[in-house]
């Protein structure tokens, strides 16, 4: 599979696999696009799940990527309600869950992820949008919910949750929440927020099943809720990979080009690919990074050869909070803060990796603050002239 595809094969219909639809007809490709999607509805936007849906701010007549008539001017082959189940990459065909096939010269690998469950009764997870409108369905004044996991999902859905008058239980096995990704002085300040909002915030609270009624923690004890949210993170969709020849390792292994093999691209959450910026290997499940891979993925499907090399970008609201973050801040090797203060919950945190800033987070500051931060880590500025040019006070290393 070399050369320009006539037969080009997008395997998930979400905002990569969207967009690198969208990039290759941009680009010229004139042949047949299969678009291959999972849920039976046309790509919609995800990060509003546990945000403005759940909170009933949004119906779901507002998450569609595109409209109708957009999508038909792409020309798209779309197989909606059809899971890949196999990929046979000599004959070039991917089989479909209904006994089909989708032949290809050029594949797009972008499967996304799933979420991760627990032993025991079944709870609720939040992927799709009827996983938001069923949890949706649960909320409400003097209703009682168990959040089990106080990362970003756990943490918005909970904070959206004891915003309509639920009693809201928020377990985590971690001291700090989200202190690996973010570090322990920031990750204490977010977790203060769902304690001042009524939050029944539990660390060290490892969950070893799900019980009617609840959760069962691994020393014993029941916390009870009528509704449990199981956000414990995600699982690359990859199984129907196996045996292709592909190399998986928590995620489809790809190079700086996000090519996993001649003519086979990864783009979105089920792509691992070796980011040249940050000189590292990583797997990144944020909607800007969905759609810039999808692109970037099309581009050199058609014969670009272009690293993928962004700066990472996510946002997520809680409360009042409005959080931001640039870089790659797991695995960093100190924080400090340049801007604001911990205590007004209002300030600009920034990331060292080596002897580099590799990452910043900022909570209720201007969008436009970041921008010199962003600009920084693309030039790959060393610590010592940013901790010269803005001399911010020490909040904690963690190396």
């Amino acid at each position: 599979m070399t050369g320009r595809p006539s037969r080009a094969v997008i395997v998930g219909a979400s905002a990569a696999g969207l967009a690198a639809a969208e990039t290759l007809r941009r680009s010229g490709h004139t042949g047949t696009i299969t678009l291959v999607g999972g849920e039976s509805v046309a790509p919609y936007d995800r990060p509003p799940l546990s945000k403005e849906i759940l909170s009933g701010a949004w119906t779901p007549d507002r998450l569609p990527l595109r409209t109708p008539a957009d999508l038909d001017a792409l020309g798209l082959d779309a197989r909606y309600g059809r899971e890949a189940v196999q990929l046979d990459l000599a004959a070039g065909t991917v089989l479909l869950s209904d006994g089909s096939e989708a032949a290809f010269d050029g594949l797009i690998v972008a499967t996304g992820v799933r979420p991760r469950h627990l032993p025991g009764t079944p709870a609720h997870v939040l992927r799709t949008l009827d996983d938001a409108l069923a949890l949706k369905d649960r909320l409400g004044p003097g209703r009682t919910l168990v959040v089990v996991g106080a990362g970003f999902l756990g943490a918005e859905a909970a904070a959206v949750a004891a915003g309509l008058g639920a009693h809201v239980t928020l377990l985590e096995p971690a001291s700090v929440p989200l202190a690996h990704a973010v570090g322990e002085d920031v990750g204490r300040v977010l977790a203060q927020a769902h304690l001042d909002h009524g939050v029944d915030l539990r660390t060290g609270a490892a969950v070893a099943e799900v019980v009617p009624g609840g959760v069962r923690l691994d020393d014993g004890e029941v916390v009870e809720g009528e509704t449990v949210l199981v956000a414990i993170g995600s699982r690359p969709n990859t199984e129907w990979l196996a045996g292709s020849g592909l190399i998986i390792d928590d995620g489809l292994v790809c190079n700086e080009f996000s090519a996993a093999a001649p003519g086979v691209f990864g783009a979105g959450d089920v792509a691992r690919w070796h980011n040249p910026l940050f000189g590292t290997s990583m797997r990144i499940e944020h909607r800007t990074n969905a759609a810039e891979q999808g692109m970037a993925a099309a581009r050199n499907l058609l014969g670009a050869k272009q690293p993928h090399a962004p700066v990472p970008y996510f946002w997520s609201d809680q409360y009042d909070m409005k959080i931001r973050a640039y870089g790659y801040l797991r695995g960093h090797d100190e924080v400090r803060i340049a801007e604001g203060s911990f205590e007004e919950r209002k300030f600009t945190a920034v990331y060292r990796t080596g002897g580099h800033l590799t990452g910043v987070l900022a909570v209720g500051m201007p969008p436009k603050s970041m921008l010199p931060w962003r600009q920084a880590i693309t030039a790959r500025a060393s610590w010592h002239d940013v901790v010269t040019h803005t001399p911010p006070s020490p909040v904690g290393a963690t190396a």
